[in-house]
């Protein structure tokens, strides 16, 4: 059945029958006609999820030409970014094109945004062959145009900040402000945040810190990391271990002055589930931004261990969200140090 109105959450966009939401469905309509609630958005630049970069460059070996023509396959399959085995796709960003007349997202053409909402929803076309973007880098130049619905959230790009630097908080923007209300909600936790040397976790650290956190442990992978994160000051105990496993991952908590009431996971990698229960006390609250997580292994993890713990999954949306991390970036020299290294 083909679709004579426009559903804010982008059902008419849906391809599959039986129709499903727009990040569940194998193919999206991706024609730059607009319905009436929609806006189009010129691409510039896609930021691919770190989950969905770590799997392709595993899988291509490094090949950066070869993990080009996979994202490029992938888009062009499926009219959206979205890495099957990872489900997880990222952000873009990109400049007004045309607004609907009955669109809600409050845009002006000519004006330069982020979306704020995943890939893997977005109808989204690639016209380039991404002749700029060399394969080894999450941040992907582009030239294409894409879909954003009724329902939807954008940001304006801030005048301030380098692009690469406002993409790259912008993309992990739902961690800080998660953690802040976590924190907040309890008086002076022990906090943990598992790959606190990354963009999602050095952001969660200040959240952790400024919300009024007793305590914060960051835990990350290479001495080189654990080096960056006690040089930018953000956590009081940084431990360099392998959050895959979970007696090394326990005992480091412990030492460090654990078990966590709070801990956020931000790592890209598989397997550390476990290790984030076990270092969580009873009665603590983890919450799960990494899009490596095993849910069910989470769940039936805990159920397991006999742990009474809260597992909460980070959708990426808390009001203000975006606002917030761009303050955190503006007003923590330690979180700025951590990105200008990175971008």
């Amino acid at each position: 059945m083909i679709a004579t109105e426009a559903d804010p959450n982008g059902l008419h966009r849906v391809l599959d029958r039986p129709v499903v939401l727009p990040q569940a469905a194998q193919r999206l309509d991706t024609r730059a006609d607009l319905w009436p609630d929609e806006v189009r958005i010129r691409v510039e630049r896609l930021n691919l999820d770190a989950a969905s970069f770590r799997h392709l460059q595993a899988r291509h070996g490094g090949d950066g030409a070869a993990l080009r023509s996979e994202v490029l396959a992938i888009i062009a399959e499926r009219g959206k970014m979205q890495n099957p085995e990872t489900g997880s796709g990222g952000m873009l960003i990109g400049t007004v094109e045309e607004v609907g007349p009955q669109a809600g997202l409050e845009v002006t053409v000519g004006q330069r945004v982020a979306t704020l909402v995943s890939l893997t929803l977005t109808p989204l076309v690639i016209t380039d062959g991404l002749r700029d973007w060399d394969g080894t880098s999450e941040q992907v130049p582009c030239e294409g145009h894409a879909i954003l619905f009724g329902r939807t959230i954008a940001a304006a790009l801030p005048d301030d900040l380098d692009d690469d630097l406002a993409h790259a908080v912008m993309d992990v923007c739902g961690a800080p402000a998660l953690t802040r209300r976590m924190v907040e909600a309890r008086t002076r936790p022990t906090v943990l945040v598992i790959g606190g040397g990354g963009k999602s976790g050095s952001l969660s650290l200040a959240a952790a810190r400024r919300a009024g956190a007793g305590r914060t442990i960051a835990v990350v992978p290479t001495d080189a990391e654990g080096e960056r994160v006690r040089s930018a000051a953000l956590s009081d105990e940084v431990l360099v271990v392998d959050a895959r496993d979970p007696v090394a991952l326990r005992e480091g908590v412990e030492k460090a002055g654990g078990p966590a009431d709070v801990t956020v996971v931000c790592v890209d990698v598989p397997g550390c589930e476990g290790g984030a229960i076990l270092a969580t006390a009873t009665g603590g609250t983890i919450i799960f931004f990494s899009m490596a997580t095993s849910f069910a292994a989470a769940a039936l993890g805990a159920e397991g261990l006999a742990a009474d713990v809260t597992m909460v999954i980070g959708n990426g949306y808390v009001p203000g969200h975006a606002a917030y991390a761009l303050e955190l970036l503006r007003t923590d020299p330690g979180v700025r140090e951590l990105f200008e290294a990175r971008h």
